[in-house]
């Protein structure tokens, strides 16, 4: 690895770490709570979080079901911000800011040592006005927690790495970024490779932490990274030396005990989780979105605009150059992409753990460029930040698919005991927008063979219902009993998509309550039936 650069020892000012760092928790933060949720995704994660918040917080459960999907980190950041602030669209996005700004400060701490003050600060302000970093730390999902999570684990890991052998008392790195004494394949083989072991545990710590962000990505795709790139310069010895027991005790002690706990409780957890959600969702090709193998080299550049002009310049140097940390980042990009271009399943979050060397790369382009590069860059970086907000405002102007006026009206009329019914659809963002105290009931032609075989919300609940059965009876129910559900003393709420009312309009006593273009609330009065 490079030595660390003098650039990084700049005194404290406007532009010194916490400054900037602070800065950019801003600029995450400013606009997280000024839109609706989006459908499906964030109605469905920022709900399972609130359920966690008012019940159980160590079970995600989507409608009271099990939710096993994904581990809970995320959840959990989620609802320590409900706790604070309320059950609000900030709190159920605050996730995936925090993994936006933890990308941003684990890129920037890291050239600052390897390349410098100056070339950090330029890594920083291209990943932060890139549109695909600020509207991942913007949408309530785990992948942008993730990939700043995989993004601290593999720089740790590099820097627990960062003296290929041993040095005596005495031997000093070079200045100016060079590359270290020793470094690569032809460094001083005299002394027994050495490993940082409090970088090293980190490392593993914040492996641990993506494992429980979105599951064993956490740990493999870290691993694709460090690994291969060590044994290519022929470190191999110091890649073994990143099994130190103390770090996969640390990794065990922070990541198993929750996955433990839920095998223990639901003794199909470990199939469903591991098995089906990781292997058979690789392997497969029934899911949902699947594209291409071209799909990410594609989409990378396109999602990184206007900054992936500087692509062929940052190509050009990569291959002058071929230092370790180049190397690195370069490897690092082709690993995640190469990684998630083989399952036939593609979503373009998948790629932002690769966002940050690819926006590394792209600053050491424009930080080795003359004075008409940093003008230009300068203008590309204002132009990037209002694109950024621009993007934010029309998603909150447009809001797609939102039902928070529907959930709104229900919400004012509902009463304790009322019932809540959804027909032949989840809406997601309903129970969170409405603050439903109990899961509802969703009526629906749950004997339909192919459930089970189509990527959907159908798939979401029915997979669920298997880690409690007892209470998917009284929750998931046939289309057949709708004219039913209204007998008894309480009233009946049934929400049904736009033009598929009359499944309920013909009971005694309907009220419209809401309509739009999307979907419809429908109360029904209780009765007494024969």
């Amino acid at each position: 690895m490079p030595a660390p650069s003098n650039d990084s020892r700049a005194a404290a000012g406007p532009t010194s770490a916490p400054a900037l760092l602070g800065g950019l928790a801003l600029w995450l933060l400013a606009t997280l709570g000024l839109r609706p949720l989006l459908l499906p995704d964030e109605g469905r994660y920022a709900e399972v979080a609130r359920a966690m918040w008012h019940g159980d917080w160590l079970v995600p459960t989507l409608n009271g079901l099990p939710f096993f999907h994904k581990p809970p980190l995320f959840y959990w950041l989620d609802l320590v911000a409900m706790q604070l602030i309320g059950v609000h669209e900030f709190a159920g996005r605050f996730g995936s800011a925090v993994g936006a700004w933890l990308m941003g400060a684990a890129l920037f701490l890291a050239m600052r040592r390897w390349h410098g003050a100056r070339t950090a600060r330029i890594a920083l302000g291209v990943l932060a006005t890139t549109p695909f970093f600020f509207v991942g730390g913007q949408y309530a999902n785990h992948d942008m927690l993730v990939g700043g999570l995989i993004t601290a684990a593999v720089l740790a890991l590099a820097r627990a790495v960062e003296s290929p052998t041993g040095r005596s008392r005495g031997d000093s790195l070079p200045s100016g970024g060079g590359p270290a004494q020793g470094d690569g394949p032809g460094g001083r083989h005299d002394l027994p490779p050495r490993v940082d072991l409090r970088w090293l545990v980190a490392g593993w710590v914040l492996c641990a932490l993506a494992m429980l962000a979105k599951g064993l990505i956490g740990i493999v795709l870290p691993a694709l990274v460090i690994g291969p790139w060590l044994l290519a310069q022929g470190r191999w010895r110091q890649m073994l030396k990143l099994l130190h027991p103390l770090g996969l005790l640390a990794f065990a002690l922070v990541g198993l005990p929750w996955f433990i706990a839920m095998q223990q409780r639901y003794p199909g957890f470990f199939d469903y989780f591991v098995m089906e959600q990781h292997f058979r969702r690789f392997a497969q090709s029934t899911f949902n979105n699947v594209h291409g193998a071209w799909f990410f080299i594609v989409v990378l550049p396109l999602l990184t605009l206007p900054w992936s002009a500087w692509a062929p310049a940052a190509f050009k140097r990569a291959w002058a150059d071929r230092s370790p940390t180049t190397l690195l980042y370069g490897w690092w990009v082709i690993a995640i992409v190469g990684f998630f271009s083989i399952p036939s399943s593609k979503l373009v979050g998948y790629a932002l753990p690769a966002l940050a060397p690819w926006c590394a790369l792209l600053a050491l382009a424009v930080a080795g460029g003359n004075a008409r590069v940093w003008r230009r860059a300068i203008r590309t970086m204002g132009t990037a930040a209002l694109a950024c907000v621009a993007i934010v405002g029309v998603v909150a102007w447009k809001a797609p698919q939102s039902n928070q006026a529907l959930a709104l009206t229900l919400r004012a009329a509902l009463a304790p005991a009322d019932t809540v019914v959804m027909v032949d659809e989840y809406f997601y963002d309903v129970p969170f927008y409405a603050r439903l105290a109990r899961p509802v009931v969703i009526a629906a032609d749950w004997a339909d063979p192919q459930i089970s075989r189509r990527d959907n919300w159908r798939k979401e609940v029915f997979d669920a219902a298997r880690f409690d059965p007892a209470l998917a009876r009284t929750l998931l129910r046939p289309l057949t009993e709708l004219n039913t559900m209204a007998c008894g003393a309480n009233a009946v709420w049934f929400i049904v998509s736009a033009g598929h009312a009359g499944r309920v309009s013909g009971q005694p006593g309907a009220a419209r309550a809401f309509a739009d273009k999307r979907a419809e609330l429908w109360r029904v009065p209780g009765r007494a039936c024969p």
